[in-house]
């Protein structure tokens, strides 16, 4: 998607910070420049040529899938010798690398006399951030297929099932639509467990006048989806229903705000405020929301301290939520896009409270 005007990016900076070359490790970002997945591949750009350099495992894969824009290269037995021979053949002086991710013993271990090494991060930070017409359009086919696995696990739940075997439907669902799997470990929580924001799902079963939270996400065409719901099993209390109102107000509150040119911080600014009226602010513990796409989170996270302005394009969740030690949590989330200078969403799910 987009590959010619990624690589100009990246070659725009190899040129501002005087580098022969940058070499890209992370998986993500590999994925994010070539549009090809492997677990062991790095991409080396200079200002003339694009590299693609990986095993045995994806070689032949890579060759046959990859464009004009890409010299595939095989790594042989010794990667780390097959890199320094590369820097050296191409006569390379200073090589940029990602300082966030490279870790410091292959940061040793890639030592060449002669060549500098230089680290910068989050590279493709500003680039990333704004997702191209392609990236949207993946991501709204993954909300349609997430949308269709949540209503399917619904009519599984009934009083007995665990935890875990709600989340078991959620991935047989997911691959009966031919998704690559969960985006995350998904999250169901019952009673008091949904009160812990990041429950790990467990054996706990689901009882009759409890509450159900359930965070789930696909792997779509290697773009992550995220969503919650919770609903309530039984006749909910009037606390509960209080809660749940003060939580789906808050994000419709949230979503008003989506607008371009204002700062992505003020959203989760007016989620705060809100509960804070409501005295209920001590029982928010997370942010309002985080950029999506390759990765579950990626920048800009939706926090108060947070100057990055909303901008055309961009991607992201919001996600209030307010949590009750030892009695009960609720949170409601739906991926927000900005297009035609405001927020959208393309779930089908309403914020509705269900109760089964």
């Amino acid at each position: 998607m987009k590959t010619e005007f990624k690589l100009n990016f990246i070659k725009k900076f190899i040129e501002n910070k005087g580098l022969s070359a940058f070499i890209f490790s992370s998986p993500t970002n590999v994925f994010y420049l070539s549009g090809f997945k492997a677990t062991h591949a790095y991409i080396l750009i200079t200002l003339d040529k694009n590299y693609f350099l990986t095993d045995g495992r994806y070689y032949e894969k890579a060759k046959k899938e990859l464009s004009n824009f890409w010299e595939v290269l095989l790594i042989k037995e010794k990667p780390i010798k097959f890199l320094k021979d590369l820097f050296r053949e191409l006569k390379l002086k200073e090589i940029g690398f990602e300082k966030d991710y490279l870790t410091c013993e292959l940061r040793e271990k890639l030592k060449v006399k002669g060549i500098k090494f230089l680290g910068f991060s989050q590279v493709l930070r500003d680039l990333r951030k704004i997702k191209f017409l392609e990236e949207r359009e993946i991501l709204k086919e993954g909300i349609k297929k997430t949308d269709q696995v949540y209503l399917k696990v619904l009519e599984f739940i009934k009083p007995g099932v665990t935890e875990l075997e709600l989340r078991a439907k959620v991935i047989e669902e997911a691959f009966k639509l031919k998704a690559l799997g969960e985006s995350f470990p998904t999250i169901v929580a019952t009673g008091v467990n949904s009160a812990i924001p990041h429950w790990q799902t467990s054996e706990t079963s689901i009882s009759f006048s409890s509450p159900v939270l359930i965070d789930l996400g696909l792997l779509w065409k290697n773009y992550c989806t995220d969503f919650t719901r919770t609903l309530y099993l039984g006749k909910p209390d009037r606390e509960f229903l209080k809660i749940y109102e003060i939580v789906k107000t808050s994000w419709f509150k949230a979503f008003e705000k989506i607008k371009i040119g204002i700062p992505i911080g003020k959203i989760d600014q007016t989620v705060r405020e809100y509960f804070k009226q409501k005295g209920v602010l001590k029982h928010f513990l997370h942010a309002t929301g985080h950029g999506i796409g390759i990765e579950i989170h990626e920048y800009p996270k939706v926090y108060y301290k947070e100057k990055e302005i909303i901008e055309e394009g961009m991607v992201f969740t919001i996600e209030p939520g307010l949590y009750f030690s030892n009695k009960f949590g609720i949170r409601l989330e739906n991926i927000v896009f900005v297009e035609e200078g405001r927020g959208k969403i393309y779930s089908e799910v309403d914020l509705e409270l269900k109760v089964l």
